[in-house]
C-alpha cells in the first residue's frame, strides 16, 4: 500500500471542471484525510436555517451568518461544529476541553459539550449539517483529474462573512496561476 500525503488541514477548491453540482464552486476544509478516505466540510454553502433553530445552546456562539451550513451530501441530519481557537496557534497542546485539533488554529467542537466550556476561547464557530465524504483513493482519482485545487487553509476561511465569495477569494489569494481561475465565469458558455 503507497502511503498518503495527507490534506488534512488544507482546502479543496473545486475547478471549473468539476462537474458534481453538490460540488460547483465548492471550497472543502479537510478534518481527516488518511489511507482510508477523507472527510471535510463545504464551507461556503450557507443555509436559511438558523443555528438557533436546530442547536439553541450553540447559536450564541455561532459567528455570522448565524446559520446552518451545508458541509455536503453525506449525513445531512449530523452537525459537526468547527472552530478557530486563537490561543491554540501555534501551541502544541491539545486546546481546550470539547476542542480537538485538526489543524493549527482549526478544530472540531464536541457539539455534546455544553457550550460554555469553550466560550471564553472560541475565535468563531460554524455549524455543518453533513459532510464531504471519500473512500480510499477516490479523493486521489478526483486530483488526478484535475476535479480540485489544493491549497493551504487560514483561520479565517472558517468564518468568512461572506461565504459566497469565498471561492474566488481563495483562488484570488494565491502566488500561482491559480488566482487567474477566480475570474472564471460562473457560466462560460455567455463569454
Amino acid at each position: 500500500m503507497t502511503e498518503v500525503s495527507s490534506l488534512t488541514g488544507r482546502l479543496l477548491v473545486a475547478s471549473p471542471v468539476l462537474s458534481d453540482p453538490n460540488f460547483d464552486r465548492a471550497v472543502v476544509l479537510v478534518l481527516d484525510h488518511d489511507d482510508e478516505g477523507a472527510l471535510g466540510v463545504v464551507l461556503n454553502r450557507p443555509t436559511p436555517v438558523g443555528v438557533g433553530d436546530i442547536l439553541e445552546p450553540w447559536a450564541e456562539l455561532a459567528g455570522e451568518p448565524g446559520v446552518v451550513f451545508q458541509g455536503g451530501p453525506v449525513s445531512l441530519d449530523a452537525a459537526l461544529g468547527v472552530a478557530v481557537v486563537p490561543s491554540a496557534r501555534g501551541h502544541s497542546g491539545s486546546g481546550p476541553a470539547g476542542w480537538r485539533r485538526v489543524h493549527g488554529a482549526i478544530g472540531l467542537v464536541d457539539l455534546e459539550e455544553p457550550p460554555e466550556l469553550l466560550a471564553g476561547e472560541l475565535g468563531s464557530l460554524r455549524i455543518f449539517a453533513g459532510y464531504a465524504g471519500w473512500g480510499a483513493g477516490q479523493l486521489d482519482v478526483e486530483l488526478s483529474e484535475g476535479a480540485w485545487y489544493v491549497v493551504e487553509s487560514e483561520p479565517g476561511d472558517v468564518s468568512s462573512p461572506a461565504p459566497e465569495r469565498l471561492w474566488r477569494s481563495v483562488l484570488r489569494r494565491q502566488r500561482s496561476e491559480l488566482a487567474m481561475v477566480a475570474t472564471y465565469p460562473d457560466d462560460p458558455s455567455l463569454n
